[in-house]
């Protein structure tokens, strides 16, 4: 048996291919661990508040008026993806077990986590339970799902990490990229080959890679 970390965006986490995914590597006798978040359902409470909307490096800036948006719209997607996927399912939040951040000050309330393997969910685990994790950290700080997904399969030692997205995988040029060296990635990254949500999930997928955990965004394979 395996222990495997799926990230699953606020895009995608009702869709029913991503739920079937899910599905099928429990039933196949994997230890899951689902990390999500909740873009689209936040930006839009945002703008619903009157709050500005504004993305640096594909991270949200967040004022100390958003995080509570932030905190609002994950409880909701958490709540129904823990219905949708599975009686085993159990609900977490980043910053209740314990996930440390060091704060990026030009973000506002936002962190970098830290690899981390909470308590809680090595229990939910021995318990035959489906951890899903909000991606918040101690402080409140708010943090992008990609990277709390990618710290936390380094700290629970995931044999590997998969990105469930609504793209089929990396795509360079319009052409869909099998593979991408960890190396390759951060000179496309550098170059401002990519922009918007696929850059903190390209170096979220990279991180994860070098420590170890060999990550998946679709069906690209980035690798160390």
């Amino acid at each position: 048996m395996s222990r495997l970390v799926v990230k699953v965006g606020g895009a995608v986490a009702r869709a029913k291919p991503a739920l079937d995914l899910v599905g099928e590597l429990a039933a196949a006798g994997h230890e899951l661990v689902v990390v999500h978040g909740a873009g689209p359902q936040i930006s839009q409470e945002m703008e619903r508040f009157g709050l500005e909307v504004r993305f640096i490096g594909g991270r949200r800036v967040t004022s100390k008026a958003a995080l509570a948006l932030v905190r609002r719209s994950l409880e909701e997607v958490n709540r129904t993806l823990c219905d949708e996927l599975s009686p085993a399912a159990i609900g977490l939040f980043g910053d209740e077990i314990g996930l440390q951040a060091t704060q990026v000050a030009e973000l506002g309330f936002v962190g970098d986590p830290l690899p981390c393997g909470p308590a809680s969910v090595e229990q939910a685990l021995a318990d035959n339970r489906i951890p899903v994790v909000a991606p918040l950290a101690v402080g409140p700080l708010n943090v992008n799902a990609d990277e709390a997904a990618a710290a936390l399969a380094v700290g629970l030692d995931a044999q590997r990490i998969l990105f469930v997205t609504d793209v089929p995988g990396v795509l360079l040029e319009g052409s869909l990229v099998q593979r991408l060296p960890a190396g390759e990635a951060d000179r496309l990254l550098d170059s401002g080959a990519f922009e918007g949500g696929i850059v903190p999930k390209l170096r979220a997928a990279v991180r994860a890679a070098r420590l170890g955990v060999p990550a998946e965004i679709g069906e690209t394979a980035v690798v160390a």
